[in-house]
């Protein structure tokens, strides 16, 4: 018999907040979701576009995904077109923001050269709210940005170019990504590569709310980091906030890129847990982005390792790592720098990547439920 969702979260709540281990579970105790990439998707840009970096993907309520990209940072070679005068007859990049349909046709774009705000040359983090709005993080402005799904400007978050550490209620310091709660409309931030922290703002007022740092405790810009590696003790202070997401039964799942972990706490900054994933790596860690499976338990949690270019995939109930996939590569299905992901109610991933410039779907073949 089922355990009902109520007693599954008090159970949640009891475990001991301790770090887990990141040993995979024991082959044949469960059954991890299988991937397989869609050849087909996406359908090929119109009008001689191309992508930067990609560094926001996002699935809004009808299946759409949404995509933003750091359009300067296509290679020269590919951007020929663009030049004055032009050397060649492709490319040109994409307009900042695309919306896709879930075939992977463009739909409509925008042109963010045009808008009354200072649109970031990389854009950092996008979602998609249950009210249609669209959230792009501006870190080179320390900024959050809140669109309608046309592309006008409704709110902003922070002052353009000023900062002023992980504890000032009303500056952010380089944001990394946006979740907003669809039952109390806070919208999170993962603020990020300059501040340690997650920080909370009413989604229509922008009023600051609240924030914490590491294991919910005051976040601290002096503290120094531990050196990393698996004999090392975890560091108390978050590395860089890279993502962040929310899941229905009230926890939020924060990606602590640097520091090679995901934490997980209520929605107040009380802390629950931790999983620290391939301790012994170095460079900009394993943990870039989170995402959640699209059954209605949303048992899975997808872990996106850009530095060891693979997903990997954990049960959300305890954090056990149950397998991985993708590979380091240029070929289709595999990843350099893989930076975002979402997925859709059938429990397909979306990816981007930062490194290859480009956005896959990778369809599930398995069953969600074990």
């Amino acid at each position: 018999m089922k355990v009902p969702r109520r007693w599954w979260r008090i159970g949640y709540l009891l475990l001991p907040l301790v770090v887990w281990s990141c040993s995979p579970a024991p082959a044949g105790t469960t059954n991890a979701p299988v991937f397989e990439l869609d050849p087909d998707w996406p359908q090929t840009l119109p009008e001689n576009w191309i992508l930067g970096a990609v560094t926001g993907i996002a699935v809004d309520g009808g299946g759409h995904v949404w995509v933003t990209h750091a359009q300067g940072m296509a290679t020269p070679a590919a951007l020929g077109a663009a030049q004055d005068p032009p050397v060649s007859q492709c490319c040109v990049p994409a307009p900042g923001v695309l919306e896709l349909d879930p075939q992977g046709n463009v739909v409509q774009s925008w042109d963010t050269s045009q808008g009354e705000y200072a649109w970031p040359d990389v854009p950092h983090g996008l979602f998609v709210d249950h009210n249609d709005y669209v959230w792009v993080g501006s870190r080179p402005h320390h900024q959050v940005l809140k669109f309608s799904r046309e592309g006008e400007l409704v709110l902003t978050i922070g002052e353009q170019d000023e900062t002023g550490g992980s504890n000032d209620p009303d500056l952010l310091g380089r944001p990394s990504d946006i979740w907003v709660n669809p039952e109390t409309n806070e919208a999170f931030i993962a603020d990020g590569y300059g501040n340690r922290r997650i920080v909370v703002y009413d989604g229509e007022t922008g009023a600051y709310l609240r924030h914490w740092g590491a294991y919910g405790e005051v976040p601290d810009d002096d503290y120094t980091h531990p050196d990393r590696g698996e004999d090392e003790p975890p560091s108390r202070q978050f590395g860089t906030v890279h993502g962040l997401v929310g899941s229905h039964d009230g926890f939020i799942y924060v990606a602590d890129r640097r520091n090679n972990r995901v934490q997980v706490f209520e929605q107040d900054g009380t802390f629950v847990a931790e999983r620290v994933v391939a301790p012994a790596t170095l460079g900009s860690g394993t943990a870039f982005d989170v995402a959640l499976s699209g059954d209605p338990d949303q048992e899975y949690l997808y872990l996106m390792d850009g530095t060891n270019h693979k997903i990997w995939t954990l049960r959300r109930s305890d954090l056990e790592v149950l397998g991985e996939f993708g590979r380091g590569g240029y070929q289709v299905g595999e990843f350099v720098r893989p930076h975002n992901m979402d997925t859709d109610a059938e429990g397909n991933i979306y990816t981007s990547e930062a490194g290859t410039r480009r956005i896959q779907r990778f369809q599930v073949t398995g069953t969600l439920t074990p």
